[in-house]
């Protein structure tokens, strides 16, 4: 039986507590920054810098949506994309030549 080689955790096999945590804890820090007002006190790149003002938020909603990921919450669900099993190639409108 072919194994994927980039699974590297099996399912059978639990998860690091410890990882957990600290994924965890990293979530928390990013949702406490994207809570925080825009002149509040923390803030990684000013907001008032044209065109990279908001990469500092930006960057924090991504590793958020991450750490959601990680425990298994699909935040693209909310947004219209459906499940994997529902692409076009599952459905069969891919044409392979």
């Amino acid at each position: 039986m072919n194994e994927d080689p980039k699974n590297t955790n099996p399912p059978d096999q639990k998860r690091n507590p410890i990882a957990s945590v600290v994924v965890a804890l990293v979530g928390v820090a990013c949702g406490a920054y994207l809570i925080n007002p825009t002149a509040g006190f923390i803030e990684l790149i000013p907001d008032n810098l044209p065109f990279v003002g908001n990469l500092d938020e930006a960057g924090a909603a991504a590793i958020l949506i991450s750490c959601f990921a990680y425990f298994g919450l699909d935040i693209g669900a909310l947004f219209g994309r459906g499940k994997k099993d529902e692409t076009k190639e599952a459905k069969g409108e891919v044409i392979d030549s």
